[in-house]
């Protein structure tokens, strides 16, 4: 009798793990997408299921960028990266991704290799709405969504914003998601970007790595944590987005420095060796190095956020 109750709960705890396995990463949209001028290749992704940045994206620098989802292939991600390196275009690598692939109609899967082609595969048995849109250096798709306005959305988006190719992604999930999105809700967000020498100090291609494992508003945090990650690791301020160390721009920060701390002198517009010192005891304890200035001048970035913390944004 005991035998036969526990291979009864071993079948059923099976049962749930296959029911779950075979639901991973489907209710997703994404994009992959490449950018000639600053050889960026980057993915986003918008899933209803936690942690999607831990499964969905690949990319490597100068080989291209992955985003498997529906029934998820993971392996998809890693072997995909090898044949593109390999000098597979997209196209071909999708078709020895999937060939053998017994699975395949329940796949979905973009990809942009090193010089910008692009390919994306959606299976027959992608739950709907599910299916893709390709255009120059990009391609969206996604399962279980809304409708297809979702993937044309993005297009769209990502088509007509400026800016660099994290602030394109980042457009294109949000108007997919306007469109309608994921028919089953919001859960996960993320973005990869990759270049050579990418992070702040050289070391490795991941130039932008942000993920919201679970979040009410996943996108919408994805893009608060984004502009904390964009203050504390990249360089890629707007030359003309500055504002001068004087007046009532030098009477904020100090009022700031008091508040937090760093300063406990007159608040007037004068910016001083005592000032400086605890400006820059106040940037690297916010981890903001990677924005100093040597003149005068502050970027405008951080100045923002010195305005949050003085109307208690922050």
């Amino acid at each position: 009798m005991y035998d036969f109750q526990e291979k009864e709960s071993i079948f059923w705890i099976k049962l749930i793990i296959n029911s779950i396995i075979r639901y991973v990463i489907r209710m997703t949209f994404s994009i992959v997408a490449y950018d000639s001028e600053e050889k960026e290749w980057g993915v986003a992704v918008q899933s209803k299921f936690v942690a999607v940045g831990a499964i969905v994206p690949f990319a490597k620098a100068n080989v291209g960028a992955i985003a498997t989802q529906a029934w998820c292939n993971t392996s998809y991600g890693p072997k995909g990266l090898a044949l593109l390196e390999q000098g597979m275009t997209a196209e071909e690598t999708i078709k020895i991704l999937t060939q053998h692939d017994e699975k395949r109609e329940h796949r979905q899967v973009g990809i942009v290799d090193s010089f910008g082609g692009v390919a994306s595969f959606t299976g027959k048995k992608c739950y709907d709405w599910a299916g893709h849109v390709m255009g120059e250096n990009y391609a969206c798709q996604g399962n279980i969504l809304v409708s297809e306005d979702t993937v044309l959305a993005m297009s769209q988006a990502y088509r007509e914003t400026s800016g660099g190719l994290v602030d394109k992604l980042l457009v294109a999930l949000e108007d997919g998601q306007e469109a309608g999105g994921d028919s089953r809700g919001k859960q996960s967000a993320a973005i990869l970007i990759v270049k050579e020498e990418g992070v702040y100090d050289g070391g490795t291609d991941r130039y932008i790595d942000v993920r919201v494992d679970e979040h009410e508003h996943p996108i919408k945090e994805l893009r608060r944590v984004f502009e904390n990650y964009d203050l504390s690791l990249l360089k890629r301020d707007d030359p003309k987005d500055k504002v001068k160390l004087e007046g009532d721009v030098m009477k904020t920060i100090k009022e700031v420095l008091t508040i937090d701390g760093f300063y406990d002198g007159e608040i007037d517009s004068k910016y001083d060796d005592v000032t400086k010192e605890s400006l820059q005891k106040w940037m690297h304890t916010n981890n903001f190095e990677v924005k100093e200035r040597e003149d005068k001048y502050m970027w405008g970035a951080v100045y923002r956020f010195i305005q949050k913390i003085k109307e208690n944004e922050v």
